[in-house]
């Protein structure tokens, strides 16, 4: 089954792609890879959660917000690529978590964006994981994704 296909199978319609904070490009395709920029739970433009999560936000809502930035992740990847069917696996995914001082769930909300990157991709979205905790991000949002595909 195509990822496009899986796509319309999981109900999953990709949002456009989010425009880069900074002076930056959104991905950069070398050697057999996309790498992507930092991806940000943003919605139409604006940032959808702000805060630190375990402060501010849920745990729940956290891990929405890493879904979310995943799916701005496969949108970038789409645009860039024409199509998520050149994607081979998803190698790495790294996930920084805006959390308070004590917080300590941030595989918990790794795993947002990790079960959807999982349901897309079948058994070539498993992927190597880094979630690291940070005291604040860009526009005060709660998590931001680091992604690593491998294309064909």
């Amino acid at each position: 089954m195509t990822v496009m296909r899986r796509l319309q199978e999981l109900q999953l319609v990709l949002p456009e792609p989010p425009k880069p904070l900074g002076t930056y490009v959104p991905a950069v395709v070398a050697g057999g890879m996309m790498f992507l920029s930092g991806m940000l739970p943003v919605k139409d433009g604006r940032p959808a959660w702000t805060g630190q999560v375990g402060t501010d936000l849920s745990l729940d809502a956290g891990r929405q917000a890493a879904r979310l930035a995943a799916c701005n992740g496969l949108a970038v990847a789409q645009a860039e690529l024409g199509s998520l069917d050149r994607i081979k696996r998803v190698v790495r995914l790294t996930v920084h978590v805006a959390g308070a001082p004590d917080f300590s769930d941030h595989a918990t909300v790794a795993d947002g964006a990790s079960t959807l990157l999982a349901s897309v991709f079948n058994e070539s979205g498993g992927h190597t994981r880094l979630a690291v905790g940070a005291s604040s991000l860009p526009a005060r949002m709660p998590v931001e994704l680091e992604i690593i595909f491998e294309l064909y």
